[in-house]
């Protein structure tokens, strides 16, 4: 029987099908070539979705609007047949979740990931607006990530088109505050987890080639206050101890930590200290960014700097950690993941290669508890997080069969 449509989404091309009305059945073979053909023709309809959700503005710190976006999502998704839930966080937007279950099924579920939050202040597309150019769609936020949220909703809908099943109930869980950090997100995102057999992130992809990234540094964010004593610097300047030049005195032995070639790597990003310049500074401060691929060099990490003691006598050093995400490590369930994803390349007639990359995602707190994760599954493009961002438009309908092509698999 062929799918009933019962509706259409907020873009006018895009059907959404009754899972109640329309029974999915997954073939032995799914024919992937004919679902990207399907797919690149639904082309127009994705990148019209594409400006509508890039023109909800949805900053990380702008509650009223990151929940506006899940508001629209939510719908959508509810259009698609998906049970929907948000999950309400009283300072960040709230968190998004939408299953999808499909007739003879077998056990278990896939996670997919998401984020609605950007690094984008509301207001900057008067500057940067959405428009299209050649094979470029540009816009705050068309990369990182809502061309991964279009994947998502594309590749829904081209299962129901083709009555195709995943073996397993699929999860799509959306985070508010994925770009600082995710602390209010994380909750909602490991607990899920633990019920997933694979977890599969749409963060745009590395580089021009579309790379899924199989590793990604771990992050332990950290502040180092010096405490130091005041006094007058030209009366008794003796009677000091200076904050700001024990902070000088550590900086260079904090760098020293790093190991690039061992993917270690440390960032002094704000230093500040001091109130005049005719007083001994009694406080100072640094902000310190710690990356590296393997948790046990986090973790050393960590370990050295609070082993550093004070060079001046009478100051003092006190480590404070603003946040830590561990890192994606490449395991053999990370790369059972990727030879699947290669698999449905394959016969979409693409190669898909692997890499590394030094940031962190949500993929990172999956991949820490054991759970197989496969990052990068996004829109392709460039210039994340920057005035220039864009997605290339050709990539919405090819990663989107590729991620058909993985629900069915996995």
């Amino acid at each position: 029987m062929p799918p009933r449509i019962v509706g259409r989404s907020i873009i006018d091309e895009s059907v959404w099908l009754s899972y109640d009305t329309c029974p999915l059945m997954a073939p032995p073979q799914a024919d992937l070539p004919r679902i990207h053909r399907y797919l690149r023709r639904r082309t127009p309809a994705l990148v019209q979705l594409l400006r509508y959700l890039v023109e909800l503005e949805s900053p990380s710190h702008d509650k009223a609007a990151v929940d506006r976006l899940g508001r629209v999502l939510a719908r959508e998704w509810q259009r698609r047949g998906a049970r929907v839930r948000l999950f309400p966080c009283a300072d960040h937007g709230d968190v998004l979740r939408a299953e999808l279950s499909f007739r003879q099924q077998t056990r278990g579920q896939l996670l997919v990931l998401g984020h609605l939050d950007t690094v984008y202040d509301r207001g900057v597309l008067r500057r940067m607006p959405f428009h299209t150019r050649g094979a470029h769609a540009y816009g705050p936020g068309t990369f990182d990530m809502k061309g991964g949220i279009v994947i998502g909703l594309a590749a829904v809908e081209a299962l129901q088109a083709f009555g195709l099943a995943p073996a397993r109930k699929v999860v799509f869980l959306y985070s508010s505050d994925e770009e600082i950090g995710s602390a209010a997100s994380e909750v909602f995102i490991t607990r899920e987890a633990r019920h997933s057999q694979a977890v599969l992130v749409l963060e745009p992809a590395a580089g021009p080639r579309g790379a899924l990234k199989t590793a990604r540094k771990g992050v332990a964010e950290y502040e180092l206050v010096v405490h130091g004593r005041a006094a007058h610097a030209g009366l008794d300047p003796e009677k000091g101890v200076s904050a700001t030049l024990e902070l000088a005195y550590q900086i260079p032995r904090i760098v020293a930590l790093a190991k690039p070639m061992r993917g270690v790597s440390v960032n002094i990003g704000r230093v500040e200290g001091g109130t005049r310049t005719n007083v001994v500074a009694a406080q100072a401060r640094a902000s310190i960014d710690l990356r590296a691929y393997r948790l046990a060099d986090l973790d050393r990490l960590e370990r050295r700097l609070y082993a550093f003691r004070p060079l001046l006598a009478g100051a003092r050093l006190e480590w404070r950690c603003l946040g830590k995400r561990p890192p994606l490590e490449r395991t053999a369930g990370v790369v059972r993941l990727f030879r699947e994803a290669q698999q449905v390349a394959n016969a979409l007639g693409f190669r898909l290669e692997e890499t590394a990359v030094g940031g962190g995602s949500d993929g990172n707190l999956t991949a820490a508890l054991g759970i197989p994760t496969l990052d990068g599954l996004g829109a392709v493009g460039a210039h994340a997080h920057s005035p220039c961002e864009y997605a290339l438009i050709r990539s919405l309908a090819q990663r989107a069969a590729l991620l058909v092509g993985l629900l069915l698999r996995l």
